[in-house]
């Protein structure tokens, strides 16, 4: 599915019910507000119950960040990418990711809402319980995390300019993949996978419209 037009004001409308509606939206502080004690609980039952050394509980704690990067890539390029000629799956798409491309200044939705994001993340945990039983207590806060750090620097990215001139690259490469080629550059935490999987854009030879960058660019008087 093409995301051909980007509005670069407004926000899109999902649902006609004002519930339903209003449901499609979270502010990051909401969903760090969320997790955050959910990572703490998980890594203190983890060490107190189980005993698990501190380096282990580092460890699978980066492994479930590491492993979060990955998944985040699929996601994005599989799934919020889909192309399909059913109705019902462009409006899925559309309601998952599509309206973001539409409106890439919407800061609204730069997180999965609570409700979805509960639903999506318990059953990801049952299935990294089913597959490391108790260790699961210390690989999922570490995926957790990943997600937090991924919305958040989503956020950043197109609320903000880079910090850093070092990160302008991470930010070139996002703005990139709205407004040149929604076929690169899927990472948006980390841009590891799209060098492994050669997604990632050639940012030394690549001309950079600074005008359409900067419309994408969220800016908080219009807001």
């Amino acid at each position: 599915m093409k995301f051909d037009k980007i509005h670069n004001k407004g926000q899109a409308r999902l649902f006609n019910n004002k519930f339903l509606e209003s449901l499609t939206k979270a502010h990051p502080l909401v969903i760090w507000g969320m997790y955050l004690p959910i990572i703490a609980l998980m890594l203190y039952f983890g060490y107190a119950k189980f005993e698990y050394t501190v380096l282990r509980i580092v460890l699978m704690f980066l492994g479930g960040m590491l492993c979060w990067s990955f998944f985040e890539y699929l996601a994005h390029r599989y799934l919020f990418h889909w192309e399909t000629k059913s109705k019902w799956g462009q409006k899925i798409v559309y309601t998952f990711h599509g309206n973001h491309h539409h409106y890439p200044r919407d800061t609204t939705r730069l997180f999965m809402p609570p409700v979805p994001s509960i639903i999506i993340s318990g059953t990801l945990f049952g299935i990294c319980y089913l597959l490391l039983r108790q260790q699961a207590l210390i690989f999922f806060p570490g995926f957790l995390f990943g997600y937090l750090l991924y919305g958040s620097i989503h956020y950043a990215i197109h609320a903000w300019k880079p910090p850093f001139k070092w990160m302008k690259p991470h930010w070139r490469n996002h703005h990139l993949h709205h407004y040149k080629n929604e076929h690169m550059g899927y990472g948006v935490s980390s841009t590891l996978w799209d060098h492994v999987f050669g997604t990632m854009f050639d940012l030394k030879n690549e001309k950079e419209d600074k005008e359409k960058v900067k419309e994408l660019m969220y800016q908080q008087k219009e807001s």
